[in-house]
């Protein structure tokens, strides 16, 4: 599959303002193994290999383990390797990264409270709806993976 375009040299004032984003989430309270988790599993479930890629090499770099990183996609049957901290993080990855289904559920939302104040979960949110947008722009041009 070939390349279709490079929005960074094509619209560079969009890819700027995704920057911009990017320089935001490096302000919040997540460490970089939450940060990392919520974009491998955004993009597990968009099937996005780039970021993928690019993100499971950056959470191995921060200190994940290959263990936690195989069996990510089956988080909710291997709880006992993740925080229940995480396990929120991920449920909220999923319900936001999949929002036509059912959204982010109350449920969810309770729990997140639990662990992370009100500005805590603004910051999680733009890390999914983050993640998700780069996950929509390297699908849709088919950004290629380095070699």
């Amino acid at each position: 599959m070939s390349a279709r375009l490079n929005i960074a040299t094509v619209d560079s004032a969009a890819y700027k303002a995704m920057m911009g984003l990017e320089g935001y989430l490096q302000t919040i309270s997540l460490n970089h193994i939450q940060k990392e988790l919520i974009k491998i599993r955004a993009s597990q479930i968009n099937k996005c290999a780039f970021c993928l890629d690019m993100h499971t090499k950056d959470a191995l770099k921060y200190g994940e383990t290959t263990q936690r990183i195989f069996i990510l996609e089956g988080w909710r049957e291997a709880k006992d390797f993740f925080t229940e901290e995480e396990q929120v993080l991920l449920a909220m990855t999923e319900e936001i990264t999949l929002i036509s289904q059912n959204g982010l559920s109350e449920e969810t939302f309770q729990k997140a409270k639990q662990y992370f104040d009100d500005a805590q979960i603004a910051q999680i949110i733009m890390a999914i709806v983050t993640i998700n947008a780069w996950n929509r722009i390297a699908v849709s041009t088919h950004l290629p993976i380095a070699k």
